[in-house]
C-alpha cells in the first residue's frame, strides 16, 4: 500500500513524530495534528484514508472528533491509539464511530499490521458488492443503510462492521474468536465482554419489536445469523 494519506492526531509530540517516521517509512503519506480542533480541521481540508486518533487531546477530545468525523465520513477507517484500556473506554470508542482501538504502550510493528488489515478490509468492502440480506433484513454497502421491513436502523460504525460480517457469514455459527479476529483486527481477549456487549445492541437494534429473532446465541459455540424467508 502506497501514498495512502494517514491523519495523526496526538498531542504526545514524541509519539506524533515516532508515528509519521514510522509510517513514512512504509510508504504511507502522513499529516499531524497536536489537538483536536486542528486535527478535524486538517481532515476537513483534504481527503484521508485512515485516521490514528488519541482521545486524551486538548480542546476537542479523541471521541468528540471521532463522532465529528463520522458525521461527515461513515467511510474512512478511525483507530485510536490511547492509554485508557477499560471496557468502558473501548466501548465508548466503538460508540463514538471508532473501527479499532490499541490500548498505548504499543509496538509499531503490530501497528502496522492492524492499520494493513483495516484498510484492506475496508477497500475489500467496497469491492464485494453493493446488497447483503438475510429474509427481510438489508444492508446497503454504498449507502451504508440498513432496514427491517423497510424500516430503516440507524447503527454505529462498529455496529455495521459486527451486522456485515454476521451476513456474509449467515446461517453459519461464528465463534467469538471470529469475530474478534475479522471485526477488531485483535486476537480474542477471553477477559473483555465487549463482543457481547455489541451482539446484545444489534439484538435491540434489529430483534426487537419484529416477529422472530436473526441472530441467535449457540451456546459454548458463538453466535450465528440465521436467514428465514
Amino acid at each position: 500500500m502506497q501514498d495512502i494519506p494517514i491523519l495523526i492526531v496526538e498531542d504526545e509530540k514524541k509519539i506524533a513524530d515516532a508515528l509519521k517516521q514510522g509510517l513514512s517509512e512504509n510508504s504511507f503519506t502522513t499529516e499531524v495534528a497536536y489537538d483536536g480542533e486542528t486535527g478535524w480541521k486538517i481532515f476537513q481540508s483534504r481527503p484521508f484514508e485512515l485516521v490514528l486518533l488519541d482521545i486524551n487531546l486538548p480542546g476537542m477530545n479523541g471521541y468528540e472528533l471521532c463522532r465529528a468525523i463520522r458525521g461527515s465520513n461513515h467511510a474512512v477507517p478511525v483507530m485510536m491509539l490511547t492509554a485508557m484500556n477499560t471496557v468502558e473506554d473501548k466501548i465508548e470508542g466503538f460508540d463514538a464511530g471508532a473501527d479499532d482501538y490499541i490500548i498505548k504502550p504499543f509496538d509499531f510493528r503490530e501497528l502496522l499490521v492492524r492499520i494493513r488489515a483495516l484498510l484492506k478490509r475496508i477497500h475489500r468492502t467496497v469491492t464485494t458488492g453493493i446488497l447483503l440480506q438475510a429474509g427481510d433484513l438489508q444492508m446497503n454497502l454504498d449507502s451504508k443503510e440498513v432496514t427491517r421491513g423497510g424500516k430503516l436502523i440507524p447503527l454505529t460504525a462498529k455496529e455495521f462492521q459486527l451486522l456485515e460480517y454476521l451476513l456474509r457469514n449467515k446461517n453459519k455459527v461464528v465463534s467469538r474468536s471470529d469475530i474478534a479476529l475479522h471485526v477488531w483486527d485483535i486476537d480474542f481477549d477471553t477477559k473483555t465482554n465487549v463482543i457481547d456487549v455489541y451482539v446484545n445492541y444489534l439484538r435491540k437494534k434489529i430483534d426487537k419489536g419484529f416477529d422472530h429473532p436473526i441472530i441467535h446465541t449457540q451456546v459454548g459455540m458463538g453466535y450465528i445469523l440465521k436467514d428465514k424467508s
